[in-house]
């Protein structure tokens, strides 16, 4: 079975970038797997430590073993935005292929040096795992905000990544370059669009000479998209726009049937609408594949 290192190369080498998308419930795991088998393309599913409180960290990292061992199809399984080096080493136990430690609200020196500590404690527990590092500020939670929200620190500076990188021996970096985490109103109505600095993700990718993620990618301008992928984005995590597409199919269930009360009747509605959006971020992402 291909490892998410190996996926990673392969999308760098083909000009396109992996999919990652958080699920909360197997509503989202069903969707998002379903997405990826018919678009033919590896993807990524995180989970973030609410996320995974509520799953079961063993449970979520069984059910993504079980998918990719019945299927032979290259999923794999990330701890999204992990906080604590217990958090962190609880997933890596379980049987993730990667942990996003994010420690970016820290300043930069404590970053370092809490990050560099963490990926050896992670390697030492499984040295295929990947980890992946966070400088710059996006804001936090996956919502719908009426304003966009106040970051008090600047985009990531391409000699900090460097040397974030060189100090930690981290595998992946998440940069913050114009991305942001949930949506506004207006991105939801499709009024507006995230607009991305890609002259600054070019100049990190060259300093940093790692896979970038893009986090915070839902209400992000298609073009942005795509302009971004060719200038060194290797990952990019879509969670609110799934959100929004589960609550929707869920609605949708409840006005097909409003005296039902039987679930899988029920959410195959969240089921087809998530599996929607996905296939259609999947297929962006891997467009040039596609394409040759």
């Amino acid at each position: 079975m291909q490892r998410l290192r190996d996926a990673l190369t392969e999308a760098q080498k083909n000009g396109v970038a992996i999919g990652h998308f958080n699920v909360a419930d197997i509503v989202l795991l069903k969707a998002v797997f379903a997405a990826a088998r018919e678009v033919d393309v590896p993807v990524l599913v995180g989970a973030s430590e609410g996320e995974r409180e509520f799953l079961g960290v063993r449970q979520l990292a069984a059910m993504v073993q079980s998918l990719r061992d019945e299927f032979d199809f290259p999923i794999f399984l990330n701890a999204d935005h992990t906080h604590s080096l217990e958090r962190a080493m609880e997933a890596a136990k379980s049987g993730f292929d990667a942990v996003v430690f994010d420690l970016s609200a820290l300043p930069f020196e404590q970053n370092v040096r809490q990050t560099k500590a963490a990926v050896e404690a992670l390697k030492g527990i499984n040295p295929d795992i990947l980890v992946e590092g966070e400088i710059g500020d996006i804001g936090t939670g996956s919502e719908i905000h009426t304003q966009v929200p106040s970051r008090a620190n600047s985009l990531t500076i391409p000699g900090e990544a460097k040397e974030y990188v060189q100090s930690t021996g981290i595998d992946i970096l998440a940069p913050a370059v114009g991305n942001m985490h949930g949506m506004l109103a207006s991105m939801v109505q499709g009024q507006a669009k995230k607009r991305l600095d890609i002259e600054r993700i070019a100049q990190i990718k060259a300093a940093a000479q790692i896979p970038l993620t893009l986090h915070g990618g839902s209400g992000t301008d298609d073009h942005d998209l795509q302009k971004a992928i060719a200038a060194g984005i290797s990952i990019i995590h879509i969670n609110t726009e799934l959100r929004i597409s589960w609550r929707r199919g869920l609605e949708e269930g409840l006005r097909n049937d409003p005296d039902g009360i039987v679930p899988y009747k029920i959410l195959p509605f969240a089921v087809e609408s998530v599996k929607e959006v996905t296939s259609s971020r999947l297929s962006l992402f891997n467009k040039k594949r596609q394409v040759s």
